[in-house]
């Protein structure tokens, strides 16, 4: 049986959101903050958290931040909704599918991780439902990162203006699996499906499968 678009934007979802929740649960209960373990040269899990938006961006405030993220679901829980049931491309689908897994993967954590774990101090690991309850308040939780991938570093000639003698690495930011979601959904939609960016068009033309 052929699956609907929207069968498989749920699926993909759940498989985004269930893959999302268990590393980021593994990782809280097994590692301490700041911990790492390399798996090669260029990737290792390093446990870190924090209270921003995607890549350890912090501009805004935590509160308004975790309202923003469930708003901003919402919208694109309605466009989903409303996207399969027009004749669109199933990747298109998958797209916005990817986007709203990663936006609802990090709310769990700003939401909930708050109350349901407690923060210790480095070398001791996170206890789940702790007895005397968890390091913050509902929306205050902080959200958990582990996938860093230091691919190359070297240092700035000293000859070069503002930023000689200081190290450079690639890639620096520590990001987790809803991040990831989040960043090849927004790529593919730019790469592969920009005519759907643009409402007239949209309105104009059908693209089937």
């Amino acid at each position: 049986m052929k699956l609907t678009k929207g069968q498989i934007s749920v699926i993909v979802i759940l498989l985004v959101l269930l893959i999302d929740q268990i590393t980021k649960f593994w990782v809280k209960t097994h590692m301490y903050l700041g911990q790492d373990i390399r798996v090669t040269d260029w990737f290792y899990i390093l446990f870190v958290e924090n209270n921003g938006m995607a890549f350890g961006i912090e501009i805004i405030s935590k509160l308004f931040l975790s309202v923003f993220r469930i708003l901003a679901v919402g919208f694109i829980s309605y466009y989903l909704f409303k996207l399969v049931k027009k004749e669109v491309k199933t990747g298109y689908v998958i797209c916005v599918a990817l986007i709203l897994a990663g936006a609802a993967g990090n709310i769990i954590d700003s939401i909930f991780y708050g109350v349901i774990f407690d923060n210790p101090p480095a070398p001791f690991i996170a206890t789940f439902l702790p007895e005397g309850g968890g390091y913050g308040t509902l929306f205050h939780g902080k959200v958990v990162d582990m996938l860093y991938f230091p691919l190359f570093r070297f240092y700035w000639p000293d000859w070069i203006p503002f930023v000689g003698g200081d190290s450079f690495e690639f890639f620096r930011p520590v990001f987790n699996i809803a991040d990831s979601a989040i960043s090849i959904g927004v790529i593919l939609v730019l790469l592969f499906y920009r005519k759907y960016l643009s409402s007239e068009d949209h309105n104009k033309k059908h693209i089937t499968e």
